[in-house]
């Protein structure tokens, strides 16, 4: 059951079929375009969605709004210092915004940046810099079925390869995203972490984590690591923090608030040079482009979310939503990640080819069928190129992310209901064709129209679907 009791509720909205269908047209097919009042289950993403306790809506009553050395970011600071052990903590409005400031400072034009998977915006500011991302993630991470325990782990062979060639000058820092968003929210080992940071220190490369998440990976450490199976949430975070360099958070996610984040690092010139990138584009260092209230809300948040019985309860309910849908035979990736539940859209929609976005075309689907919102992340997600360009990844990928604290069991049965719907008439789905996107991060703006039917597909369909008639 639910670790938690409810306080004050919020009407969903329940917009009919037809309405829905009306809202799916204006919004282009993409689901980043609908309305919130146009949502009944918004599955969208987990960042910055879920539910704040009374003790962090307490918090936001004692905000001290002090431009500088505000009581907030002293308490803020202490709580990160002590989860963390890293001595500069520099708070930013949310997790893109950390990744600027670190990012922009280390990465240069020319360099490459290894990580297990880049997500979106991590990927984006490389690319910003001038770097080249690179995914290095084990070969495991790639299969929807396999059940390695650990798909987020780095191959470290791989980043050996990598460093011996092109040394220090070349790789500025090595990243690790802990959980692995874009392979399905899979945990990283503290094995595998020790590998990547002997590694990586051997050729003189910091190590960095996005650790929005945290709290996720170390409950799957304790769960499937024997070195740490009596250890704490908090033991096992420290462990993993003294391994590397720094680390990005989004505390959007494990910190548990609706907006905040912040850069760690054990360097100190690095410090100064992002607090002075900090002072100019988000804010003076003690409140980093937020409201001394959210620090409050941030600090308790992120030792809230270091709680047994929460996280068996959190991860429990996306493993909740994966056994409905493995009942039915709906192709997930296994085994089920942390924050969210992702549907294999290859297997799902296989006569639908990969120019026509079968991952975008079930998010369409769902949202038709039930009222839930989801992303796709494979061809529109991954892709930095026009829509005549063949490639296609090799995961294709719907994610539907499970906000913390905000839905229950029968919410989620009716998530599992109105996925099997679609899946049972998966053979009458057809793809979409883009009509607009922009040159970068293309899933959050891009608009699409229904691809013809299958008969009627001729050589000319790759034009339509680049925007240019």
């Amino acid at each position: 059951m639910e670790p938690y009791k409810v306080k004050v509720v919020e009407r969903l909205p329940l917009l009919d079929r037809p309405g829905r269908e009306a809202a799916l047209e204006r919004a282009g097919y993409n689901l980043f375009n609908l309305t919130s009042d146009e949502v009944t289950i918004d599955l969208l993403t987990d960042s910055g969605t879920s539910a704040m306790s009374d003790r962090q809506w307490g918090g936001l009553m004692v905000g001290d709004e002090s431009y500088a050395g505000s009581r907030n970011f002293a308490h803020f600071e202490r709580v990160v210092r002590d989860l963390t052990g890293f001595s500069h903590v520099i708070p930013a409005h949310q997790g893109r915004a950390a990744e600027h400031l670190l990012l922009s400072q280390l990465v240069h034009p020319g360099q490459i940046v290894p990580n297990n998977m880049h997500f979106d915006t991590t990927r984006a500011h490389v690319v910003h810099a001038g770097g080249r991302p690179m995914d290095l993630a084990i070969r495991e991470a790639y299969d929807p079925t396999s059940l390695h325990p650990f798909k987020g782990n780095v191959d470290v062979a791989r980043l050996e390869t990598l460093l011996a060639a092109e040394g220090a000058r070349r790789v500025p820092l090595v990243m690790v995203t802990i959980t692995n968003n874009t392979g399905g929210g899979q945990p990283v080992s503290v094995a595998n972490l020790r590998e990547v940071a002997a590694v990586s220190h051997r050729h003189g490369v910091p190590v960095y984590l996005d650790m929005c998440r945290w709290a996720e990976n170390a409950y799957f450490v304790r769960e499937r690591e024997a070195e740490f199976a009596d250890r704490s949430i908090r033991e096992i975070g420290r462990t993993v923090f003294d391994l590397v360099d720094g680390a990005t958070m989004s505390a959007k996610k494990d910190g548990l608030v609706n907006i905040g984040g912040f850069v760690v690092t054990r360097d100190v010139e690095l410090a100064n040079r992002i607090k002075e990138q900090l002072i100019l584009f988000e804010g003076f260092p003690t409140y980093g482009g937020l409201a001394r209230r959210d620090l409050e809300a941030m600090a308790i948040g992120l030792e809230e979310a270091t709680d047994l019985d929460y996280l068996r309860h959190r991860i429990g309910q996306v493993r909740y939503l994966a056994s409905l849908l493995s009942a039915a035979g709906v192709p997930l990736v296994e085994p089920t990640g942390g924050h969210g539940v992702y549907l294999d859209a290859h297997r799902f929609l296989p006569h639908v080819p990969p120019e026509q976005f079968p991952g975008q075309s079930i998010v369409v689907e769902l949202y038709r069928e039930g009222g839930v919102r989801t992303v796709e992340i494979g061809e529109v997600f991954r892709g930095e190129k026009a829509n005549d360009d063949p490639t296609a990844p090799e995961l294709s990928l719907v994610r539907m992310a499970i906000p913390r604290r905000v839905y229950s069991s029968s919410h989620l049965a009716h998530v599992a209901r109105t996925v099997i719907a679609v899946w049972n008439r998966r053979a009458t789905v057809r793809g979409l064709l883009m009509l607009e996107a922009p040159e970068r991060l293309r899933h959050f703006t891009a608009r699409f129209g229904p691809a013809p039917p299958a008969e009627a597909v001729t050589a000319p369909v790759a034009k339509l679907a680049t925007g240019r008639p």
